[in-house]
């Protein structure tokens, strides 16, 4: 039995040709669109110069260089110069001689120490004021003398004030005072850690004896001394 349809009129006959041109066709597009590219417009500017129309025309000043003055004309001159001549006799000054002449007789001036108002350390002194019970002691032991006596007046008239026993007070007092020319003590002061213990050896050197005063060539003079007196709690 024969088919009834035309061969020519078979769509299936080219269908694998048309697959193929349709898939080249497909792919060129695909490849075309891939590859595909655009590109920006370039705007060319021209610079625009500023700094043209910024310049100004600065004008060019000259610094006008003021002259110094003129110095000073010179003085005129005299227009006469008289000229006088010395004719006149001049006195001559005999100056006499301020020498002395063998004759004349020189008076020997004495220039006297005062010592009135001068007070000399002890330490310096010439002749030490003399403690009672140093006379008969030699000059150059006069010194020690007095510093021994000194220490026995100072242990012999000592008494510990009850005041600053009881409160625990001790310490060290300086005492200054002044041998006068009479040989009495005066102008005593006194400095410590407290009042009772300055009372107290204010009291002890107010005690001491009238001494033989000081001399400073062979005059009496005011002698100042000092010591510290201990107070210690035993």
């Amino acid at each position: 039995m024969q088919p009834k349809k035309n061969p020519e009129a078979d769509l299936n006959k080219n269908r694998n040709l048309y697959f193929v041109i349709g898939l080249t066709l497909v792919l060129g597009c695909t490849w075309g669109a891939v590859e595909y590219k655009t590109y920006d417009r370039q705007l060319n500017f021209d610079g625009v110069n500023m700094l043209e129309d910024d310049e100004d025309d600065i004008p060019i000043t000259e610094q006008l260089k003021t002259p110094p003055p003129p110095p000073p004309p010179p003085p005129p001159a005299p227009e006469v110069i008289e000229i006088v001549e010395d004719e006149e006799e001049v006195e001559e000054t005999v100056i006499e001689s301020t020498e002395s002449d063998e004759e004349m007789i020189i008076e020997d001036i004495v220039v006297e120490d005062d010592f009135e108002d001068i007070d000399v350390p002890f330490a310096v002194i010439e002749d030490v004021p003399i403690f009672p019970g140093c006379e008969r002691v030699a000059k150059s032991q006069r010194r020690t003398c007095f510093q021994d006596q000194m220490n026995k007046h100072i242990r012999k008239n000592f008494r510990y004030p009850d005041i600053a026993q009881e409160m625990g007070i001790q310490g060290r007092v300086y005492v200054n005072f002044i041998i006068s020319k009479d040989g009495s003590i005066t102008n005593i002061r006194m400095r410590g850690p407290d009042k009772n213990l300055e009372n107290e050896a204010a009291r002890i050197i107010g005690r001491l004896p009238k001494m033989t005063p000081g001399k400073q060539r062979g005059r009496a003079v005011r002698v100042p001394f000092s010591i510290p007196i201990t107070f210690r709690l035993q």
